[in-house]
């Protein structure tokens, strides 16, 4: 009697679909090479790793918070930890419980977060408008904008891209500092 092989055993071997296993490597980020939502290092390899994001997150925050904090704006050093570190935490969820569908629920947690930043940015932008009467221009649109970055730098920190997150932060300092220092000199055409 012939041999036949186990053609659906081979099948299955060859064609099973990508998945999301855990890495073991801190600097394989996947920042060298793309983002691929199958690619295993955007899962935490241990705690270690969790912990390490969840750091990396906060001091991004702080440095942004921190540049807001001399300046003297009313979201400073701890909220934009805050929104840094909730914003990783949020991240890291869906990479944490659900392997078999990290990719899509890993979106809508960026989906979730970008949209509740816009609330709080809203309510900063709403806050400084209000607290100036007699002043028509709408204020508090750079202190927005950097807590949307900052919670931005969260996620990256939370999917473990070091040098993206470090590098992101890195420019929000300098456009915040440079810009600041360069706007009073730009002309400004009123009346159009």
């Amino acid at each position: 009697m012939e041999h036949r092989p186990d053609v659906s055993r081979d099948w299955s071997d060859r064609f099973e679909p990508p998945s999301f296993k855990r890495s073991g490597s801190l600097i394989d980020s996947g920042f060298h090479r793309g983002v691929d939502m199958h690619d295993t290092s955007l899962i935490p390899a241990d705690q270690l790793h969790v912990i390490l994001r969840l750091l990396a997150a906060a001091a991004a925050g702080a440095l942004v918070g921190w540049n807001r904090q001399i300046t003297g704006k009313p979201a400073g050093l701890r909220t934009h930890m805050l929104v840094s570190l909730g914003a990783a935490l949020f991240t890291l969820i869906p990479l944490l419980i659900s392997e078999a569908h990290a990719a899509d629920a890993l979106s809508r947690a960026i989906q979730g977060v970008a949209t509740g930043i816009g609330f709080l940015g809203a309510g900063e932008i709403f806050h400084e408008t209000q607290s100036k009467p007699g002043v028509m221009p709408v204020q508090g649109l750079t202190s927005a904008a950097a807590i949307w970055v900052t919670a931005a730098l969260g996620m990256v920190a939370g999917c473990g891209l070091w040098v993206l997150t470090a590098f992101g932060a890195i420019l929000t300092l300098i456009i915040l500092d440079v810009a600041r220092r360069v706007e009073p000199h730009l002309k400004v055409r009123s009346g159009e």
